[in-house]
């Protein structure tokens, strides 16, 4: 059997290719499930989209929604609105359920910070949000750069409020710490992404506590700072896990939650295990607002950056979108729904 491929810095692993080393070895789906009425996306306006897409390039701009296959993509777009991915678009690590590309990164581009900054005016924007791929080749972690971009950002948007979603730092979280406490974001979020047990398959590299204590530790440095975390359903987790999560997070002093419908971006990556009911969704939402989360929004769609502001002012979380003859969880746990989808 040939050995799985190793990268040349700047090139791409997407597929097999990337999944190939992990612990827990990913079946390819041979024919990927339909989806139930209830995950719908809606339509983008094509010319509010490319116009996005000109602005990003002609800066040499990554987005988080276009890598990693965002399903909301349109709907941000054209509300204009984007998630930046700054450090390149190459992640240093292989989580199957992501879909930007791992290898080893190229250099960073010292513009990028200006360049961020300078759409961030050009699109009029009030609310900005910040993420990066992980950067394990970086002495800080990347956190430097994220300060970077944050300093650029205020000088030139005084009054937009900035959400940084950032990896975990494993192994230089007190350097990362240290440099974002003193550059601080009006938002500093960390996804969780999966319940604890799933951890070795989904998250190789990054470790369960380690992420809650990240979060924990900002919130002791900073707790004038709002701390945020995501994660998704539909991996294999019980409810009962989801509810023990949220109590994890609520113990290490997180303010804002999101959950989201896992989808798999392609046939290589790990498989869905079930399309989650929107009214579980809701049970999550009920519970985490009685644990006393600050927001807590749950849904098919939902993502960690979807809306951001409105989860920041503490609005409502959106309903899903349901097709003419929507399916209620009775009928779901009954059978009525066909194997795989509606």
């Amino acid at each position: 059997m040939a050995k799985p491929k190793r990268p040349e810095v700047g090139e791409k692993l997407r597929g097999h290719d990337k999944v190939a080393r992990i612990p827990v070895k990913i079946i390819p789906t041979v024919e990927a499930p339909k989806k139930p009425d209830w995950i719908r996306v809606k339509l983008a306006n094509p010319s509010e989209v490319a116009q996005l897409k000109d602005t990003m390039r002609s800066k040499k701009l990554y987005t988080v929604c276009e890598e990693a296959a965002c399903p909301n993509l349109p709907e941000c777009w054209s509300d204009g609105t984007a998630t930046f991915m700054i450090m390149g678009d190459i992640c240093t690590r292989r989580c199957p359920f992501c879909d930007v590309a791992h290898g080893r990164p190229n250099q960073l581009d010292k513009d990028e910070p200006r360049n961020t900054a300078e759409t961030i005016v050009n699109m009029n924007l009030k609310y900005a949000v910040i993420t990066s791929v992980d950067r394990d080749d970086l002495k800080d972690g990347g956190a430097g750069h994220f300060a970077e971009v944050i300093r650029e950002t205020r000088a030139l948007s005084p009054n937009c409020l900035i959400e940084i979603l950032v990896p975990d730092f494993r192994g230089r979280e007190q350097i990362a710490l240290d440099t974002l406490v003193k550059d601080n974001p009006d938002v500093f979020n960390h996804n969780i992404e999966t319940v604890q047990r799933l951890y070795k398959a989904f998250r190789p590299g990054s470790d369960y506590q380690h992420s809650l204590s990240l979060l924990k530790d900002y919130k002791a440095r900073r707790p004038d700072i709002a701390t945020k975390c995501g994660f998704m359903v539909g991996l294999g987790e019980t409810e009962e896990e989801v509810y023990a999560l949220l109590d994890d997070l609520k113990a290490h002093d997180v303010n804002i939650i999101t959950i989201g419908q896992y989808l798999q971006p392609s046939k290589s990556h790990a498989p869905v295990d079930r399309f989650v009911h929107p009214d579980e969704f809701d049970r999550y939402m009920e519970y985490g607002k009685k644990l006393g989360f600050f927001s807590i929004w749950a849904g098919p769609m939902v993502r960690s950056s979807y809306f951001a502001d409105r989860q920041y002012y503490g609005e409502p979380c959106p309903k899903p979108v349901r097709g003419k003859n929507p399916i209620s969880e009775a009928d779901l746990k009954a059978g009525q729904l066909k194997k795989g989808g509606c």
